[in-house]
């Protein structure tokens, strides 16, 4: 068993989960998770920020080596909500969207994320309009990108 594989099976077990009942959860065969806790095969990229929050671990831990081998507490997500997107609250930032959910206000406007409700994100910038505070769903964003505070 690699470390990944132990860290994910130790943690499920933990939590008192089958291979089964987490599969369901992960909406990925039994058979699947068996692998990936043998090693046998990685979870894809896109599937590490899902095992994080149904195991109730970060990211880090699962994907680190110097992971310490119990898991620490992480508080879970609320409405996709992660730990890397809190970190940017009150921060400055340049949004960009998938080309069906463009937001026309926000388009190459940099904005300040003010808060997190649910799937939402709210954010308010200066546009041609004057200021604006809007709710964006987390699902049309593609991108955030850090944006340099003037000094």
């Amino acid at each position: 068993m690699n470390q990944l594989g132990e860290k994910i099976a130790g943690q499920r077990k933990a939590l008192g989960m089958t291979q089964v009942e987490f599969a369901e959860k992960m909406h990925v065969t039994r058979q699947t998770v068996s692998r990936w806790e043998a090693g046998t095969v990685l979870p894809d990229i896109e599937k590490i920020g899902d095992i994080a929050d149904l195991l109730g671990v970060s990211c880090d831990f699962l994907l680190r080596d110097a992971a310490p081998a119990e898991a620490p507490a992480v508080p879970a997500r609320s409405g996709g909500v992660s730990r890397l997107l809190l970190g940017l609250k009150g921060k400055k930032v340049s949004l960009s969207f998938f080309d069906e959910e463009r937001d026309p206000d926000l388009f190459n406007t940099p904005c300040r994320i003010l808060d997190f409700e649910e799937a939402w994100m709210k954010v308010s910038a200066e546009t041609r309009k004057g200021k604006v505070e809007k709710l964006i769903p987390l699902s049309s964003v593609l991108s955030v990108e850090l944006v340099k505070e003037d000094a």
